[in-house]
């Protein structure tokens, strides 16, 4: 194998055949088993979208109260893993921590539990995890999971004790953020899928991988970088530096995006409606942001993509930046344990190969320096 076959950070080389999403970059199109993403936002919820995902089409009545139902049976956490969470460092990221007790959730699972049962199962605790976490981490008194509220609202539940205004858009935003493709972590996930390990390894390496700022960690770094603006007046000189320094600008461009990120598109009318009503912090300079970066960039193609808005958007809810990633995994995991699942119909191991550059035919020789034969 040479040099010029390497697909760096594999660009552009397909990996699995897949019926769940579709994404034109040059079109800025982002499918959902044959739906494009503005008509399910428009008019469906997180509930009837994750079943659309998991199964490849809109469940019927019945199918919708299944589905429903499944999800918000199965939200409470076992209680001794709660007390575990009491001892966890003040400090420890939320992704950290989320991360560690859906490792720990592996433990209670029968290894015989279909995939599709454990994924119902981790999707419905997730929301808890996260909402415990903010609330253990602030000192304020557990919340515990509410049957009769649908699964978005629940958790805004779990964390504020009441539904903010606009929690219709917090559910949305869901679904925006419930699948894309291959991309960094749901190849992730898909291989260590491919070893047939249990759903929770898959998940965990799927959340690890989200973790980093340049996949799902990228929106919380939007905000840090939206606070150290501070001043709309500030923007031009702040975005030239960091281009002169060949900085990264968070919150655009996208290896599949090529045109808008239609997610962003999305989120950025939902903040300006809101925007309309009340005070929305930060999204006067996030509008300066996307003007000064798409003007100076305007032969690259370079847009916002779905994190610049949307941690303003979790801003206004009142989650607080560090948690926003963990907002990421709580839809995604719908997309990572479907393509774990479609994966696994005509399963085979990822074994890909690595170009040796290191050197060669050395002898050894002991601490002495002494050469060994033989």
């Amino acid at each position: 194998m040479k040099k010029e076959d390497l697909k760096h950070g594999l660009e552009g080389v397909a990996v699995a055949i897949s019926s769940i999403s579709y994404v034109d970059g040059e079109k800025g199109k982002l499918v959902y088993r044959g739906f494009e993403i503005e008509d399910l936002v428009e008019n469906s919820y997180f509930e009837e979208v994750a079943y659309l995902i998991w199964f490849g089409s809109l469940p019927n009545e019945n199918e919708e109260d299944f589905i429903k139902s499944m999800l918000s049976k199965k939200r409470n956490l076992p209680e001794n893993i709660v007390e575990m969470m009491r001892l966890f460092p003040e400090n420890a990221h939320p992704m950290a921590v989320l991360r560690s007790v859906v490792s720990m959730l592996g433990m209670y699972s029968k290894e015989d539990n279909s995939t599709l049962e454990n994924a119902i199962n981790l999707t419905a605790k997730i929301p808890t995890i996260i909402a415990y976490w903010y609330r253990i981490k602030n000192n304020l008194p557990i919340i515990y999971p509410e049957e009769h509220l649908n699964h978005s609202e629940n958790f805004l539940y779990m964390m504020f004790g009441e539904l903010p205004e606009y929690s219709k858009c917090f559910d949305k935003a869901l679904i925006l953020h419930m699948e894309q493709g291959m991309n960094a972590s749901t190849f992730a996930s898909t291989v260590t899928s491919s070893t047939l390990s249990d759903i929770y390894s898959v998940i965990t390496t799927a959340i690890g991988t989200l973790k980093g700022p340049l996949h799902g960690g990228a929106n919380e770094k939007v905000l840090e970088m939206l606070e150290e603006i501070g001043d709309i007046e500030k923007v031009p000189e702040y975005i030239d530096n960091l281009i002169r320094n060949k900085k990264k600008i968070m919150g655009f461009g996208h290896r599949i995006y090529k045109t808008y990120d239609p997610r962003a598109r999305i989120l950025k009318k939902w903040v300006q409606e809101i925007s309309a009503h009340e005070k929305v912090d930060f999204f006067d300079i996030a509008v300066k942001v996307e003007d000064v970066v798409v003007k100076r960039f305007k032969d690259k193609n370079i847009y916002p993509n779905v994190d610049f808005y949307s941690g303003i958007l979790y801003n206004h809810f009142g989650i607080p930046k560090e948690f926003f990633t963990t907002i990421f995994a709580m839809a995604r995991i719908v997309g990572w344990t479907a393509h774990a699942m479609e994966y696994r119909k005509n399963n085979r191991i990822f074994r890909p190969r690595s170009i040796y550059n290191g050197p060669k035919d050395l002898k050894y020789k002991d601490m002495k320096g002494v050469e060994i034969n033989g």
